[in-house]
């Protein structure tokens, strides 16, 4: 079969790039080796409830925040949205503590000044980053020196250490980071830029779907295939061929051969590369560089089904941290001591929720014993780890939700190793390569790759995150369309 443009995986990444391709007039095939489009976007269910996978909630859909244009492009601003509490759309526990992250840049100043009076002139100067940041984001498609764009001084400066330099008050410090489980906190390597571009999107203004993460998806396949795309699952790619120096097809599982003259791949760089089994451009010590770049951690999830009528819907985001550790804490030994609370908009127009997800993070070693196991085959004492986890969590979670635990109908969690087996992504990264401040160059990946014709797409490339994702696929399909035509889409109205 012949194609204009294949597209590995039909992840957020790979679906965009397929939209964005197919409106332009492009004959596209987007190729998922799962039975469901989405990736992490995609659902599932549970006595007669969707349970998300990987979308909680989402920033920047207002009119002229950073996400809106590229999801009115897509037709996705057409889909229940549910806009969080303005006054608190994210509130960070510590101890017994609770703080308000209040929507718009000034008024997440205010607010916070509020409890920390001392410290507004740093409050301010972090906004100012943050709104610069935003301003200038959709400029980067049409950087005039794409290497000083990759290479600012923000992605060169640590935000571990702007915050200490910033702000005198460690627990303001745990504070405007207690909302940042949408990234890794590592203090050894996580650059200011994606910390701050992380949390400027969502100060904009903070969103969650009335429904599950599949209704995104699905209105992305839907008018993909309307446009004459195809989208294509149960086809794993397991190689991709090349030919004097440039990509000719891709042998799927089951034997099939998908010609085409552009390819982008949705998956993980180093599952990229290593699809590409022999090559002319594909030097050894590009493959070792991109085998030797590091992942972000994994997430545990514990979804839990409630009973009717017993659990209010509250419309924000709740983050619960024993003590004022939050760029430690998931490194330390003991039970669960962060987590992310959130739940599901009442589709029934009832004051209550029938779904809660709480979230933590996941280092690999916690569940690497289980390395070579595939999914319902882990044995007893990987479920005995997932229960004792999910207790942990749910422990944690009643500090704010008293009596939780006595309100849940059913429970169903997943680990690293869950992602790892459905989305091939190396060790369940939640965020796929880990940004380094030291060696930006290293770690920010381009969508370009030593051969001509393939392209890469997702998180692991610039910026993670579902704004970072749609960036990216901007990116890519600039690469093909041309910067000006992909620029137009930031400009939708």
């Amino acid at each position: 079969m012949k194609f204009e443009i294949i597209i590995i995986g039909s992840g957020l990444g790979g679906l965009q790039c397929a939209y964005i391709l197919a409106k332009q007039g492009r004959k596209v095939c987007v190729l998922e080796k799962e039975k469901h489009p989405g990736g992490c976007m995609q659902s599932y269910r549970r006595k007669g409830i969707a349970l998300d996978t990987g979308l909680h909630y989402v920033g920047g859909l207002a009119p002229g925040n950073a996400l809106y244009p590229i999801f009115k492009y897509m037709n996705l601003m057409n889909l229940p949205w549910q806009h969080l509490d303005a006054e608190g759309f994210d509130r960070v526990m510590i101890g017994e503590k609770n703080f308000a992250y209040a929507e718009g840049l000034d008024a997440f100043v205010d607010t916070l000044a509020k409890d920390f009076p001392s410290e507004r002139a740093g409050l301010q100067q972090y906004a100012d980053i943050m709104r610069e940041i935003g301003k200038h984001l959709h400029d980067a498609i049409l950087p005039r020196d794409e290497v000083n764009f990759f290479n600012t001084s923000l992605f060169g400066k640590s935000a571990y250490e702007f915050l200490n330099q910033t702000f005198h008050d460690p627990l303001l410090r745990n504070v405007l980071c207690g909302s940042s489980l949408k990234m890794e906190l590592d203090k050894e390597t996580l650059p200011l830029y994606t910390f701050a571009q992380g949390n400027n999107s969502f100060i904009e203004s903070s969103w969650r779907l009335k429904g599950d993460g599949s209704m995104l998806v699905e209105s992305l396949v839907r008018d993909i295939r309307s446009m004459g795309g195809e989208v294509i699952c149960n086809s794993g790619v397991e190689e991709l061929i090349e030919k004097d120096g440039q990509l000719v097809a891709a042998r799927t599982v089951n034997g099939e051969l998908y010609e085409a003259d552009w390819f982008i791949s949705d998956t993980h760089p180093t599952v990229t590369v290593d699809l590409v089994k022999e090559s002319t451009r594909i030097r050894k010590v590009y493959r070792r560089r991109i085998h030797s770049l590091s992942n972000t951690y994994g997430m545990y999830t514990v979804s839990l089904i409630i009973k009717p009528n017993t659990l209010k819907y509250f419309n924000w985001n709740q983050y619960i941290y024993k003590k004022p550790n939050v760029w430690t804490y998931y490194r330390e030994d003991g039970p669960v001591s962060g987590i992310l609370v959130c739940c599901r908009v009442p589709e029934d127009g009832s004051p209550y929720t029938r779904y809660v997800d709480i979230v933590t993070p996941m280092l690999w070693d916690e569940v690497a014993q289980w390395n070579n196991t595939t999914v319902g085959h882990r044995g007893d004492e990987y479920v005995a780890f997932k229960e004792r986890k999910a207790n942990e969590c749910i422990t944690l979670a009643e500090t704010f939700i008293p009596g939780l635990r006595h309100m849940i109908e059913g429970h169903f969690s997943s680990t690293p190793l869950t992602y790892r087996d459905y989305t091939a992504t190396p060790e369940g990264s939640a965020y796929g390569v880990r940004k380094d401040w030291h060696s930006p160059m290293m770690t920010l990946l381009t969508p370009k790759t030593p051969i001509p014709n393939l392209l890469l797409t997702g998180q692991s490339l610039t910026i993670h995150g579902l704004l970072g994702v749609s960036m990216t696929s901007l990116f890519t399909c600039a690469e093909i369309l041309g910067k000006e035509t992909v620029y137009a889409i930031t400009k939708t109205e």
